[in-house]
């Protein structure tokens, strides 16, 4: 195994490299302005590299400099965040998980006060956000993401897949011009989101259908807010099958006709591989995949079809 080098001298390249100054290091870690000089030139020694390049009054890093830098300052920021969770009182655990804001909304949060009675000395935290999180800088400790499971150094496990179809408020269904076939959605207004504005298209060609069908549409920022349009009758939307399951159960939403889509990405509980096996990030790994296992029990739509042979593809924020 290669030797780790002074970790005083890690401490004093880290701080001098984010500063650039040899005299603001010394500041922050309370030392002199010789001692931080003495310190990287050791450490310079030891690696047998040159990490600075010394003016007269300035500093600036070498190519190998900068090439050491992120692993060095993500491993002290590791130690910081491992430190801190230490210090925290043992008989309450923070777990911060990062959702996409609509999955958040109308899945998750629904379901954590079950998670917390059964656990009140972990207290979750949740963040929502439309970007793929960055887990040591964002300081999340796991996600649920939409995609097709493959992400680089982490590790991603199955949890749910959704069809996609068409929802509305039940008084679409009313009165002589109700909604009643595919074919009315011409008459309608297809509610949609602004990052996924193909989603209609593509159902209505996997579904068998005409892309001429679309006359009048309206774009949000989140699903959310297209369902809650759907709901207070300005439209159709398409239903995401985990975002639109408790709607429909409680009739504020209902399908006006069959043809559903299944989704060619899903949802995935994503961690760190460092970090994966961790008592609490596991623990909650656990219930999540359980509550999406009840989930497809107790939601099963009726069976799917596919006239076209296709599949929709949709992220679901």
């Amino acid at each position: 195994m290669t030797p780790l080098p002074s970790l005083n001298g890690l401490r004093a390249f880290e701080a001098a490299a984010r500063h650039m100054s040899f005299s603001k290091a010394a500041e922050e870690l309370h030392v002199t302005q010789t001692a931080i000089s003495h310190q990287i030139r050791k450490l310079e020694e030891q690696l047998g590299i040159r990490l600075f390049v010394r003016q007269v009054r300035a500093v600036s890093l070498t190519r190998e400099g900068q090439d050491y830098l992120p692993a060095v300052a993500a491993a002290f920021e590791d130690l910081r965040r491992a430190t801190a969770r230490l210090a925290r009182p043992r008989e309450r655990r923070i777990l911060t998980v990062s959702a996409l804001p609509s999955l958040a909304a109308k899945w998750l949060v629904p379901r954590l006060g079950a998670f917390q009675a059964a656990h009140p000395g972990i207290e979750v935290r949740i963040t929502t956000s439309m970007h793929l999180v960055e887990f040591r800088r964002e300081q999340v400790d796991m996600a649920i993401r939409h995609g097709h499971g493959q992400w680089p150094g982490l590790r991603a496990d199955w949890l749910m897949s959704e069809d996609i179809f068409p929802v509305c408020s039940p008084a679409l269904l009313e009165g002589p011009n109700a909604l009643r076939r595919p074919e009315d959605l011409a008459r309608y207004t297809l509610l949609g989101t602004a990052h996924n504005q193909d989603e209609w298209p593509l159902w209505l060609t996997a579904a068998g259908l005409p892309v001429s069908l679309i006359r009048r549409s309206l774009t949000f920022d989140l699903s959310l807010m297209a369902y809650q349009a759907a709901m207070d009758g300005v439209g159709v939307a398409l239903g995401r099958t985990p975002l639109v399951e408790a709607d429909l159960a409680a009739g504020r939403l209902v399908i006006p006709f069959g043809l559903p889509q299944p989704a060619t990405a899903g949802y995935y509980v994503v961690s760190p591989q460092a970090s994966a096996d961790l008592p609490d990030i596991a623990l909650f790994r656990g219930w999540l995949l359980a509550q999406a296992t009840d989930r497809a029990a107790e939601h099963a739509l009726p069976g799917r079809l596919a006239p076209s042979g296709g599949a929709v593809h949709a992220a679901g924020p």
